[in-house]
């Protein structure tokens, strides 16, 4: 399932950065070809702070698994108790990892679709 969460990451992202550009060659008018760029510019600043923004929260979450290990050491509890921590500890680690690769792959066509956008604007 993660590699299909990622396949599909891809390819929304790929789409979105095809339409875009599309879009833009389209367009024969500057004016018109540099208002859809700024207004693609925006949006893609908007999901890009976004992704930013989830990163700190999943250093907050990577913080909190490392605790949550520590307890789950020092807790003199029975086996099972354990396992079961230590599996759902386990389980937030690889969904924390999952999201990031997430995040990273929107901000690699964001970062694509920022240059895209600029070079449409810079170009006559």
């Amino acid at each position: 399932m993660r590699f299909l969460s990622y396949a599909y990451r891809f390819a929304s992202n790929f789409l979105f950065l095809v339409f875009v550009y599309y879009a833009l060659n389209f367009l024969e008018k500057y004016n018109q070809r540099a208002l859809l760029a700024i207004m693609v510019f925006i949006y893609s600043a908007m999901r890009a702070a976004s992704a930013l923004r989830s990163f700190y929260f999943y250093q907050r979450i990577e913080r909190l698994e490392g605790e949550a290990r520590r307890l789950v050491a020092a807790a003199g509890e029975g086996h099972s108790a354990t396992a079961q921590r230590k599996l759902v500890v386990n389980e937030v680690s690889r969904l924390r990892h999952t999201g990031e690769m997430n995040a990273y792959i929107d901000l690699l066509f964001l970062a694509l679709i920022v240059l895209l956008c600029v070079s449409k604007i810079v170009t006559n």
